[in-house]
């Protein structure tokens, strides 16, 4: 089987990784890749963004499969291309996508299919934010409706941030078309979980449980981010989680999404909160997240065949497909970002220390990139993620930030309380 993912950053090295441990695989693709996936697949220097290119080098390339993992090309269409194009994809269309690329659409899902979730309202301008404001107490959530990099959630403390958010959004555009359509939303207390399933449109694979990290800063601190680091399986889930989950969420959206003729074929990524009713649904993606699937995916033991999977997935298969067995092991997984990030960073920063990191330690690339002489330097805000395996959470932990203490670079900024 020759296997193209689509995208350049950490979870995209992590998929290869796993990928390159299938009997099945004969040859790996990776557009637009980085140094870290050149070591394991084929560089097709072609960006996510253009659809006609990726298809065009599915087929040159004699692709059995594409994996998709970033979510823009999901929304824009890719998998529609592939499809037209006879190439077998494990994505979800459009349509489907949508489920991530409209938060307020998302809300229309959940409540059509009974989905546990959050109060909210969906409000287009700042009169109608401000009216409707006035129905929550705080904390109130304020969420951009569209894409936004992981950045476009505010959880404001009080009404007069709330009313600021409303405003920077609705009135000031600051997250452009993301943010014209806003969903208000109460605010849960309770513990955040993530997870991930495999889906055809009708058989369901949850994986491993986890939970990210998003606030730069540790303790909780600080803007929202693309991720810091995350951990898997949470040590503090109640007997029968998946089960629940499966039953109350994800099942139910499934078969929703069937019934409106928008079948969901990839990995549907419900963001949790456990409270004190059990889990509720905070919103989903569609597509593995970035940095859970660095965490996740070491997890699987070697007999899981992820290849096998996701091309049960692309053919609607799943059903035959093997089943995961429970992890037996935890994963701690610590983003090396640039100094500065979420906001303006340098790039091109020689990255030292790769070589010493021991070999139980995986490093998944991201915001990297070769330099004329050969070496590797920064090129984005997330840089690496640096990830540890143990018995428990305090040896994977261990072995995590050990890994991260070995590489350096200028400004290299991590949280210290992942996992904690």
């Amino acid at each position: 089987m020759r296997i193209l993912v689509v995208g350049g950053g950490g979870r995209e090295h992590a998929l290869l990784w796993k990928l390159a441990q299938s009997s099945r695989v004969g040859a790996l693709l990776c557009a637009p890749g980085n140094p870290g996936t050149a070591e394991l697949a084929e560089t097709v220097p072609v960006p996510g963004s253009d659809l006609d290119g990726i298809a065009g080098a599915a087929l040159e390339r004699n692709a059995d499969l594409v994996v998709i993992g970033p979510e823009a090309p999901l929304i824009a269409g890719l998998a529609d291309r592939l499809a037209a194009a006879g190439v077998a994809v494990c994505g979800p269309t459009a349509a489907a996508a949508r489920i991530e690329g409209s938060k307020a659409w998302a809300k229309e899902i959940m409540a059509e299919a009974g989905v546990p979730t959050a109060r909210a309202v969906v409000v287009r301008d700042l009169v109608a934010g401000l009216t409707a404001l006035g129905g929550f107490d705080p904390p109130v959530v304020v969420k951009a409706d569209g894409l936004a990099a992981g950045k476009g959630v505010v959880v404001a403390a009080t009404r007069v941030e709330a009313a600021m958010a409303l405003t920077a959004l609705l009135e000031d555009d600051a997250l452009g078309p993301a943010g014209r359509t806003v969903v208000l939303e109460e605010f849960l207390e309770g513990r955040e979980v993530s997870v991930l399933a495999l889906t055809d449109g009708e058989t369901i694979v949850p994986l491993p449980p986890a939970r990210d990290h998003k606030r730069v800063f540790d303790r909780d601190r600080g803007p929202n981010t693309g991720g810091m680091g995350a951990f898997a399986p949470p040590p503090d889930l109640p007997e029968g989680f998946l089960a629940t989950v499966h039953d109350t969420i994800l099942a139910p959206t499934v078969r929703a999404l069937a019934a409106r003729g928008t079948p969901f074929r990839g990995v549907l990524y419900a963001g949790l909160m456990l409270t004190a009713d059990g889990p509720v649904c905070l919103e989903f993606n569609a597509r593995f997240g970035d940095p859970e699937t660095q965490v996740i995916l070491p997890l699987l033991d070697a007999g899981t065949d992820l290849a096998e999977l996701l091309a049960a997935v692309a053919a609607g298969t799943l059903r035959d497909a093997p089943v995961p067995p429970p992890a037996r092991e935890t994963s701690v997984g610590v983003v090396l970002a640039a100094g500065g990030y979420p906001g303006p960073y340098r790039t091109g920063l020689p990255i030292a220390g790769l070589e010493r990191v021991p070999e139980d330690i995986l490093v998944f690339h991201a915001g990297t990139r070769r330099d004329p002489d050969g070496g590797v330097v920064t090129t984005g805000g997330r840089v690496l993620t640096v990830v540890g395996r143990g018995p428990d959470l305090a040896a994977a932990r261990e072995r995590a930030y050990a890994g991260a203490d070995a590489i350096g670079f200028e400004g290299k900024h991590l949280r210290r309380d992942i996992g904690g």
